[in-house]
């Protein structure tokens, strides 16, 4: 049998990534554009976070809009936004022109999770949910790591706004590539018979579980059928607020902190990012294995507890002198953050009764993951400038790790939506 459906991981992978790059393009330029704009920390932390604004507000539109629509037309409509978007930040003269283009770039990014989601659910079958979930959620963390050595090379050497025309660019490439190519299973003419058979057997789901025509996204009776999607959703934005630590500041702790210069910086910040994508995709093909098709119970929260827990070592990090040692940490954590987000978004696809809702429920998660998100850069940015360190954010974004791993365990443990005869999901003690 052919394998064709991993051109849609490589679309999913390359999605989030593309995503990352544009969102991590501003921490690697953080420097030179506030020398020229003349930003303090606390200003600029408040800049890193604008982007989330309008991502959150327009999260649940865009996961309406996924499941009406389907996530071809949302998803294509959202690259090509935020593209623009990024290319036009290379055009800016002040803070508020700053903050607008980031606006804007948050507005389309709120369509990638909801869509890549329903993609996962439609394209690929349960027992390779995890798998596939930690390739798109790798993308989230190969994405820095690209921008981390491509970004300081084209600012070094044509200036800062040529890096956003640059990263501008590639989304464009992408959508191009996306209309030409993506179709769902059903209707993807390169895909062979076989697959095709396969994927729609055992995915979960039939061809009509996905259609929403006339009627409403149930997020009110998702919310109302158990504490699960709560517990996702509190998972994923402790899981957030660590991830958005690293994607805004690590570049401007290595520098300051470490002494590190804008070249030696990108190189040392790509090398976590790198293995913790590689080890993100042990883990998703591990934790497949390891539940062997048998994904209604949940199961998987003991791999994202776990996950958590490795990541919240980055609390050790004050006491620590080493660069080496610093960066070893940060991988160490980066993993666990990767895994665990990509676990957590398998979790809810298995714990989903009805897929139709797939893209309100992710969301959902998402709001929730990106609030604390969106509190990481402005809390740090106050954190430098009460203490003068990074020690004190670390600590806390390792406190919220732990709390994530708890809320896993005890909330994400009966199904999400409504139980039917054919839809019934069993509930793992």
């Amino acid at each position: 049998m052919q394998y064709r459906r991993g051109w849609v991981a490589l679309f999913l992978c390359t999605l989030a990534m593309i995503n990352y790059i544009d969102r991590g393009a501003l921490s690697f330029a953080a420097g030179p554009i506030a020398h020229e704009l003349g930003l303090s920390p606390v200003t600029l932390g408040y800049v890193f976070s604008s982007f989330l604004w309008s991502y959150v507000i327009l999260l649940l539109p865009a996961g309406m809009l996924v499941d009406r629509y389907g996530a071809k037309k949302v998803a294509g409509a959202g690259i090509g936004l935020w593209s623009l978007a990024t290319a036009a930040t290379g055009l800016i003269w002040s803070i508020p022109a700053l903050i607008g283009t980031r606006l804007v770039m948050g507005a389309g990014e709120s369509t990638t999770m909801p869509a890549g989601n329903r993609v996962i659910r439609e394209w690929i079958p349960a027992s390779e949910r995890g798998l596939f979930n930690s390739i798109f959620s790798g993308g989230s963390y190969g994405g820095p790591a690209v921008c981390a050595l491509v970004a300081a090379p084209i600012i070094a050497s044509l200036g800062w706004r040529a890096l956003f025309f640059v990263t501008g660019g590639i989304g464009i490439v992408w959508l191009i590539c996306w209309q030409i190519w993506f179709a769902k299973p059903e209707e993807a003419t390169w895909l062979g018979d076989a697959e095709r058979r396969k994927i729609v057997a055992e995915r979960g789901a039939s061809k009509a579980d996905f259609d929403a025509t006339g009627e409403k996204p149930g997020l009110l009776k998702l919310l109302g059928s158990g504490p699960s999607l709560w517990g996702v959703a509190l998972t994923q934005g402790c899981n957030v607020y660590s991830q958005y630590l690293f994607l805004t500041w690590l570049p401007s702790y290595l520098q300051s902190s470490r002494g590190l210069s804008i070249i030696t910086t990108g190189i040392y910040v790509a090398i976590p990012y790198v293995i913790s994508v590689a080890l993100c995709l042990l883990v998703g093909r591990t934790s497949d294995r390891l539940l062997r098709g048998n994904v209604g119970g949940g199961g998987r929260r003991y791999m994202i507890a776990c996950g958590l827990l490795l990541a919240s070592v980055i609390m050790v990090a004050p006491w620590i002198d080493s660069v080496w040692l610093i960066l070893g940490l940060i991988a160490v954590s980066l993993t666990g953050l990767a895994s665990a987000s990509s676990l957590n978004f398998a979790l809810l696809n298995d714990l989903l009764v009805k897929p139709r809702d797939v893209g309100v429920a992710t969301s959902f998660m998402v709001v929730g993951g990106n609030s604390f998100g969106l509190i990481a850069p402005i809390v740090t940015g106050y954190v430098i400038s009460i203490t003068g360190s990074y020690n004190t954010a670390f600590v806390i974004a390792g406190g919220l790790l732990v709390i994530g791993a708890l809320a896993t365990l005890t909330l994400t443990r009966h199904p999400i939506g409504e139980r039917s005869a054919a839809g019934v999901l069993p509930v793992t003690p």
